[in-house]
């Protein structure tokens, strides 16, 4: 109620605004002493939390609310710069900027500065995360604007990058890595994923050919920071779905970050085809904590604990489906329940000890307990029948006599209990042409699971198996597993400036894995080459990729692991091109990037909703294909938006696969996997309303053509049924009453904040149906059914955004 209250009044105060003045507008590029563009150069503007970094071309764009300001460039072994400004409202100003080398100086303990200007990844402008409308809130959601990845789940944080499955993607936060819950199976079960985006101050992404000094997964990566702060801030966001409270302070030795969020999405949920009564409750709260006991050495804790539990008690299901000359109709009825819930500790120390400007060493030190419990107890008796349409206008549909009539029992009670401990060593060190970097890791994770569900059909003379004297269970598991995995791994990376155009970066890791026992080497290398003018960059990649095993790949369908598994292993190669241009008055930045992944060994997998199960025991080898592209930019001036499109190529020979057709024996071959999506097209476009930049209008759209799938007891190569292609339209609408200098400021708002920001947000404009997956049945002559499981509806959404004044 109090959070209705201040939304309607800030509403009504806003009604009284006069005619906002626009923001000035700094533009410009980062050159070093030799002229050479810089990226990663970080630009603040001085007491007004705006910030930004720039990106491969030393490009940046920020904003200031005053006529008077300041701003401050800096990075890693440079002198910062701290410029003044006296401009009129509205100015578009460009400032160009040389940063001079600093060896005796080290304002930040961060990766070196030719690190980060040679690496094969795009840099993520955060500030946009507050103004694209999610329905998750998760921060990942935000990477379907990427080139390269596929999300065909509005609930879930989950992705799917260049034809690889969730399990094959890093994440790092605070060079940390994050690993997500495993019992997870839809996306309303999901709650709060780890990043919290408001206490992000960096992010970067690659969708592939990523640095020797990242961990060992197939097939993308992405870093976040919690950097220290540029000023003391308190940030409260509230919406209909989810509340935020992040506090950011500054001490004369030290920063804190805190961030405390909950989420509760169940008018979200009650708008799919199972109805009843949801209980969606998931929080966490997060704390980062450095200390300066000098220049030359910090610690920092990070520490997070995520609860979440999802209660369901269904009542009924109607799911109409199929073509306009054949409508079919599911009816059913429900009794029982659902309790899934979880709840994660972990805690990250890390030390960083600087002797010399150029030298920079981290001992990083984490633990994560995950405790998993999930219980169904559901029974549902259907009617699955044709509609007769002719009379619909009249009676709503008439049916045809049922083709199948029955119950159907779901039953789980299952436990997960996930400790993993992670001990690292990290070194860089900047030469006067190149940099050195090296790392040692000892991860042990250990697992206690305990499965136990089943599942039976009862047909009622109408499906089959029917047996009335004995029921016949299906999907039964019933195991107890316990079980260490021990990984050990190092790398060595060097990164070389050949010449003021060309620089090369040569890295391999090495690693070892207690349950595959093998030895694995991973060598990669990139070459970047800027010709002359620096609004072009050239990029070639190539590696080797192995993912040793984990315990969700050594699991098969009943619950058994397979210890003798071996490394998956994919071979890498890409080709990218990156030019900047100035076109339709502003400045834009267009990417493209070809690749071909090889692999000659995989796991082989199906996917039901978020759930992967794997095919433990069998081996694959697969390749993908495709070409990634982008372009962004000022479209409309001072608000950036995204355009990309992928296509792709996926598929995967399982060995020794084969099955009898009229005597003979047929070899299926190359069979499309489960992530071949052809086609991803997604834009954020940002406009403004009435002329006025304090009014907003933010719309995002995603189309990922159709997916392979199939019943999840049959074998891969009959996984020749579809899943629709995934479209979806989400809008928002925003003001910010506090944005720019107004003639008459509300003298509340004036005097106790910084930042109001006020949104109205539709989810699924466009009230599109789109389907995750399926629930399989057989009518009385044997034929299946896929009668499909929606997402979710139109939905509509308040949200507000305050920053306290310090």
């Amino acid at each position: 109620m109090l959070q209705i209250r201040l939304i309607f009044f800030l509403f009504i105060a806003g009604c009284s605004l006069a005619v906002a003045q626009p923001l000035v507008r700094v533009s410009g590029i980062v050159y070093n002493e030799q002229q050479l563009p810089m990226a990663q150069v970080t630009v603040i503007v001085l007491g007004q939390a705006q910030s930004t970094v720039t990106d491969e071309f030393g490009v940046y764009t920020i904003y200031s609310k005053s006529k008077s300001f300041r701003i401050k460039y800096s990075l890693l072994g440079y002198q910062p710069q701290i410029l003044k400004f006296n401009e009129h409202s509205g100015a578009r100003i460009t400032q160009h900027v040389n940063l001079s080398a600093n060896i005796n100086e080290l304002e930040q303990i961060n990766i070196t500065n030719k690190q980060n200007q040679l690496s094969n990844t795009t840099t993520i402008n955060i500030a946009d995360v507050a103004s694209m409308p999610l329905v998750s809130g998760n921060f990942e959601t935000m990477l379907k604007t990427l080139p390269g990845v596929s999300t065909n789940n509005e609930l879930s944080a989950q992705y799917s990058v260049r034809g690889g499955n969730f399990d094959e993607n890093l994440i790092y936060v605070n060079d940390v890595e994050i690993n997500r819950p495993v019992l997870i199976r839809n996306g309303q079960q999901e709650g709060l994923s780890f990043i919290n985006a408001d206490l992000v101050s960096k992010a970067k992404f690659s969708a592939g050919g990523f640095e020797a000094k990242y961990g060992d997964k197939l097939s993308s990566i992405l870093d976040i920071r919690y950097d220290k702060p540029d000023s003391n801030q308190t940030i409260l966001s509230t919406s209909l779905l989810n509340t935020s409270l992040t506090a950011k302070r500054l001490f004369k030795r030290s920063f804190l970050l805190v961030g405390l969020r909950y989420k509760n999405n169940s008018s979200v949920l009650i708008k799919q085809d199972d109805k009843g009564s949801y209980n969606p409750n998931f929080a966490d709260g997060q704390l980062m904590y450095q200390y300066d006991f000098s220049p030359k050495f910090n610690i920092s804790v990070l520490g997070n604990l995520n609860l979440g539990r999802f209660k369901l008690e269904p009542t009924n299901r109607e799911t109409t489906f199929g073509t306009l000359n054949t409508t079919l109709r599911l009816d059913v009825d429900y009794t029982g329940q659902e309790i899934d819930d979880y709840q994660t500790l972990g805690t990250a120390v890390t030390a960083t000890y600087s002797p010399k400007p150029n030298l920079v060493v981290k001992f990083i030190n984490s633990y994560f307990n995950t405790i998993e419990r999930e219980q169904f107890d559901i029974n549902g008796s259907y009617v699955f029948d044709k509609v007769d349409q002719s009379n619909s206008s009249e009676n709503q549909g008439v049916t045809n006599k049922a083709r199948a009539i029955g119950n159907y029992y779901n039953y789980g009670h299952n436990n997960l209990n996930t400790q993993i401990f992670v001990s690292e060593v990290k070194v860089d060190q900047n030469f006067n042409n190149h940099v050195f970097s090296w790392g040692l890791k000892f991860d042990r994770s250990h697992y206690a699971d305990r499965l136990n569900e089943y599942s039976y059909t009862d047909t009622t003379g109408f499906l089959v198996p029917n047996d009335s004297k004995n029921i016949v269970l299906q999907n039964v598991v019933n195991v107890e597993n316990d079980i260490d995995i021990k990984n050990y791994s190092a790398y060595i990376q060097d990164s070389y400036s050949l010449s003021d155009y060309a620089e090369l970066q040569l890295g391999t890791r090495a690693g070892y894995n207690s349950l595959s026992r093998q030895l694995i080497l991973s060598p990669r290398m990139l070459l970047a080459y800027r010709p002359n003018g620096n609004n072009k960059i050239l990029r070639f990649t190539a590696g080797v990729y192995k993912q040793p095993p984990s315990y969700r790949t050594i699991r098969d369908f009943s619950g058994k692991l397979n210890i003798n598994q071996k490394a998956q292993s994919s071979y890498n190669t890409s080709f990218g091109y990156d030019y900047a241009f100035d076109a339709f008055g502003t400045r834009l930045k267009f990417t493209s990037e070809a690749y071909f992944k090889y692999s000659d060994r995989l796991i082989p997998y199906k996917i039901d909703n978020l759930r992967i199960r794997y095919l433990a025991n069998e081996v694959s080898k697969g390749y993908a294909y495709g070409a990634d592209f982008s372009i962004g930019g000022e479209f409309v001036k001072d608000l950036i938006s995204y355009f990309r499109m992928s296509v792709m190529s996926a598929k995967e020979d399982i060995f020794g696969d084969h099955y009898l057709q009229n005597g003979e024996t047929i070899y299926p071959g190359y069979i499309k996997r489960p992530t071949d999506q052809r086609l991803n097209f997604s834009f954020f476009f940002q406009d403004r309303l009435l002329n006025s930049p304090t009014y907003k209008v933010h719309l995002n759209a995603v189309y990922g053509s159709r997916l392979p799938i199939g019943p999840p007891q049959t074998p891969k190569y009959l996984d020749k049924f579809f899943i629709p292609s995934y479209k979806r339209v989400d809008i928002g609408f925003s003001k910010d009453f506090l944005d720019d200098v107004a003639i008459h400021k509300p003298k509340f708002l004036d005097k106790n904040f910084s930042s109001v920001i006020l949104f109205f947000e539709i989810f699924n404009l466009l009230n599109i149906n789109n389907t995750v997956s399926y629930l399989w049945l057989n009518n009385v002559d044997k034929v299946q059914y896929a009668i499909p499981n929606y997402l979710t509806g139109r939905q509509f959404n308040l949200k507000l955004i305050v920053k306290l004044k310090n």
